[in-house]
């Protein structure tokens, strides 16, 4: 298998990334050409901020070729769009060396221990010498749980926040809403740390779909759907780990579904945004910070 590597103005990057596509490539790639140099540019800016940063001066794309492609023919594709083809000069081929791709992807994710009592391990290390047993056993929390298309593989702090938050306040039986499931990761950890009836809910059907088959795979019973097929009511503990400004417009909302007694526990958001997001909820209950990790806070109230 090969790459054909060329350069161009970010002008033409986009026209030509579709040209290749459509000529056959199995794959295109955006990289910056002055990468690995004094002269590279950053795009991505802070978490809530803008980058300074738009777009690269000189970009470099790379199409991954199928075996027996000729790169001529892809070349021509090119001819007249958004200015002549690239030249000799441009483009180059390179081999891509024989790899067991699933294995490399594998091993960039390995057990994510949160705390002592609770851990994250993806399926190819189930049978790992050393790891807790799947569910909950002897003080351990362990959630088996794989990268896919929902978003919360349980790498980030926000994410380690609510799980932490959750085994600090879990006494057993409570009903629990995680509101943004995701993964369903949150919604399977509290039923492993005891929680009675819960439920996850998510605007993306995929993430529906990925909560119900992690839940399967952990063998809890957890209730996903879209929010319109949410059930009127209220539960005990209420979670929601998604950004700050959906959760300062569910404020109303996520309030509401909290009972008399009950908790609400918030993340996703930055450290400098907690003042505002207690503000948008303290007309319903009261929020302050529980934790904060890596500047990112746990926001946490009871409902009176």
């Amino acid at each position: 298998m090969r790459e054909l590597v060329l350069n161009c103005p970010e002008s033409q990057a986009e026209a030509w990334s579709d040209a290749l596509l459509e000529a056959g490539a199995l794959s295109v790639s955006v990289e910056d050409a002055d990468g690995d140099t004094e002269h590279e540019q950053a795009l991505f800016g802070e978490p809530g901020t803008e980058p300074e940063v738009l777009a690269w001066r000189r970009n470099r794309l790379v199409a991954l070729l199928a075996d027996g492609d000729d790169p001529a023919q892809l070349l021509a594709a090119l001819d007249g769009l958004a200015g002549p083809a690239p030249v000799a000069d441009d483009w180059f081929l390179r081999d891509v060396p024989d790899a067991d791709w699933v294995r490399l992807t594998q091993s960039q994710f390995g057990p994510i221990v949160v705390s002592e009592r609770i851990w994250i391990v993806p399926s190819w290390h189930r049978d790992d010498a050393g790891l807790p047993s799947v569910g909950a056993r002897d003080g351990i929390v362990r959630i088996e749980l794989d990268p896919g298309l929902a978003f919360g593989t349980g790498s980030h702090p926000t994410t380690h926040l609510c799980l932490e938050w959750l085994a600090a306040h879990l006494q057993g039986g409570e009903t629990v809403l995680d509101y943004g499931c995701g993964s369903g990761i949150l919604a399977i950890a509290a039923r492993l740390l005891g929680a009675g009836p819960t439920r996850g809910v998510d605007i993306d059907e995929q993430a529906v779909l990925a909560t119900v088959r992690n839940a399967d795979t952990n063998r809890v019973d957890v209730q996903a759907c879209l929010p319109d097929d949410l059930p009127a009511g209220t539960s005990q503990v209420v979670v929601a780990n998604i950004l700050s400004n959906p959760l300062k417009l569910l404020a109303p909302m996520l309030a509401g579904r909290v009972a008399p007694g009950g908790w609400l526990a918030l993340s996703g958001v930055l450290e400098r945004q907690a003042d505002e997001v207690c503000q948008a909820y303290a007309p319903h209950l009261p929020l302050q910070v529980w934790a904060a990790r890596d500047g990112w806070v746990c926001l946490a109230g009871r409902r009176v």
